[in-house]
Parts: structure tokens; C-alpha cells; sequence
């Protein structure tokens, strides 16, 4: 079967070659890097942005500011939070999930095995806005119990940047707002990434990282055009999702909003290497198989709707994702 990747909008790359052209006209950057940062702090509820070379660069910069322990999911998230955590030589603790969902009950039981945590109001728990990318996280909840117990809510929204519910990506409730604009994302421009959040200080901590991990005028110009079409993308991404969801068995999460589909499975191994077969991308990721920190740790395949041009999710082509998962079922 084949379907189209995720690929930049013919208007980002048009964008693209016209800040190539105008390259050189030093006189305009700090004008055009006001702009985008506005746009962005705009989509995000936050006063302050600063745009770098890559998702991982702007997770370094925000726990660079961080003092005490990194607080990380213990699946469904991204395993850049530990590696880089480790770089940095930053104390590590990891809560417990309902398959990367962090519940209330969770989050209680966290602060009973670590009830000083809090004390220097220093740490800061650090998770996705998608858990594996197929469930929502309760960022509400999980925002009053950052607050009341004084630890930095810091939410990766490569994801769920430009949520049309407005409960991902809000600056209401994450302090800081972290997103990768590499390819396949929400904001998808192969390149680069971003930092927003209302506390300065955060960059003021990070000042030589920021220097170092600087990002260039054409990943701003395509990220300043490519974010208008982001949250048209995630919406049409989520209805696809949910639509093969519902269709399907053996779902994790299946009523959970998501942008990947990850059925359990105990015969995976076969399940993947037949679905592998089956689904044509050029080479390109579209079937994860778990267990996978990055997805959840059960034995299943997680299949990535997130990764396709939004061309691709029409109906007939999702009815026809659907008789394959279950023709292998």
C-alpha cells in the first residue's frame, strides 16, 4: 500500500528559497526573529520564545535551568529525557504510568515515595503532550499538582503544538513549552526547534547553550509559515487516528485522543514483520514495534498516522489500513 510521508507545505519551501535570496540583508534578522517569536509565543500562551537547531537542543536548554531532580514518565515519553538528563548530571526520578498516562493516583503515589521533592521548589517533571503518541496526557490535572507542590511542569509538544482543544501546548498549564520542527511533526520544516515559557530567567540560565544551539533565518522563515497550517494538521491527524481506532481490537487507549494507533500484541514479532511488508513509505517509519519506551513497554506495534502527509488520510485509504491490521490479526 502506498502513502504519502510528511512532507514540508509548498509554501514553506517557497518561503524557504525567498529567505535564502534575502540571506544577506543583515538589517531585517532581528525584525523577522521578533516576528517568529511572537507567532509562536501567540500559539503557545507564553511571553517569551527563543528558536534553536533542534528539538533536543531546546530539551538541554530547559533542563540546563533546572537545579534539583528531573522528574520523567516511565514509558510513553521520549528517551532523549534520560540521555540528556545524564549529560547534564542531573538526579533522575521516574513515576509510574497507565501505559505513559500519568493519572492523579500516579502522581500522589510519587510524592509519597519522595515527599521532599518539593521542598527547594527545584525539580521539574518533564513528559509529551501525546503519552507514546497515542493518548493525551491530563495536562490540567497534571499542571494544579505541579503548582501545588512547587516542581516546573515542562511539557514536549512536538506533537500536540497548535491543539485545537487548547488543552496541549497551553502555556495556561505547562511553564515551559518545548517542540522539535523536524520531520515527521505538527510543525514540520526537517529542521530545527523551539523554547517558549513566561519565566526569563529559564534563558538567562541557559544563555551560553542558547548561543551554542542557535538555529539559522530559513528554518525561522519555515517555521514562521508552516505553523499556520499545524493546527489544520494535528485535527485531521486526530480524526484519522481515532477513526482507525475505533475500528480496530486489542487498542491501547483506545478513547484517548492520539496522532499513532498501538495495538498489543502478543505475537508482535510477526505482526510487525507482516505489516512491515505490507505498508510502503520509501523506507520511511510507519510501524514501531513495542515494547518501546518511546511508545509503551507491551508487546504490540504502534502504527504511526502521525507520519503521513495529510493527503493521505482520506477514507478509503484509512478502510484500507484497517484490513490490513486485521487481515494480520
Amino acid at each position: 500500500m502506498n502513502l504519502l510521508y510528511k512532507e514540508s507545505s509548498k509554501k514553506t519551501k517557497e518561503a524557504m528559497e525567498a529567505t535564502i535570496k534575502d540571506s544577506l540583508n543583515f538589517e531585517n534578522k532581528n525584525n523577522n526573529d521578533n516576528d517568529v517569536k511572537a507567532k509562536i509565543c501567540s500559539k503557545t500562551d507564553h511571553s517569551y520564545c527563543e528558536i534553536v537547531n533542534s528539538g533536543n537542543a531546546a530539551i538541554m536548554v530547559a533542563m540546563n535551568a533546572i537545579k534539583g531532580p528531573i522528574i520523567i514518565p516511565d514509558q510513553g515519553a521520549w528517551h532523549g529525557f534520560k540521555q540528556i538528563a545524564k549529560f547534564l548530571n542531573k538526579e533522575i526520578l521516574t513515576i509510574k504510568t497507565d501505559f505513559g498516562i500519568i493519572t492523579q493516583e500516579k502522581l500522589d503515589e510519587f510524592l509519597e515515595k519522595n515527599p521532599y521533592i518539593n521542598n527547594n521548589g527545584t525539580s521539574a517533571i518533564f513528559l509529551t503532550s501525546f503519552a507514546g503518541y497515542t493518548a493525551e496526557q491530563p495536562m490540567k490535572k497534571i499542571s494544579n499538582w505541579s503548582r501545588k507542590n512547587d516542581i516546573t511542569l515542562v511539557e514536549d509538544a512536538s506533537g500536540g503544538i497548535c491543539d485545537f482543544e487548547k488543552k496541549l501546548a497551553n502555556g495556561k498549564y505547562s511553564d515551559i513549552i518545548i517542540v522539535s520542527t523536524s520531520s515527521p511533526k505538527v510543525i514540520n520544516v526537517n529542521d530545527g526547534g523551539f523554547i517558549t515559557t513566561n519565566n526569563k530567567e529559564i534563558f538567562k540560565k541557559s544563555k551560553l547553550l542558547l548561543k551554542v544551539f542557535k538555529s539559522n533565518n530559513i528554518t525561522k522563515k519555515a517555521i514562521y509559515t508552516e505553523i499556520d497550517f499545524a493546527e489544520n494538521n494535528l485535527k485531521k491527524t486526530i480524526q484519522a487516528t481515532s477513526y482507525i481506532k475505533n475500528n480496530l481490537d486489542n487498542i491501547i487507549h483506545q478513547k484517548k485522543r492520539g496522532t499513532n494507533v498501538i495495538l498489543a500484541s502478543d505475537n508482535h514479532q510477526e505482526l510487525y514483520k507482516n505489516l512491515k511488508g505490507e505498508f510502503d513509505l520509501g523506507g520511511r517509519t510507519f510501524i514501531t514495534k513495542c515494547p518501546n519506551y518511546n511508545r509503551v513497554k507491551q508487546k504490540g506495534i504502534a502504527i504511526e498516522i502521525k507520519n503521513l502527509d495529510t493527503k493521505s488520510l482520506k477514507k478509503e485509504n484509512l478502510d484500507e489500513i484497517i484490513r490490513i491490521v486485521q487481515k494480520y490479526q
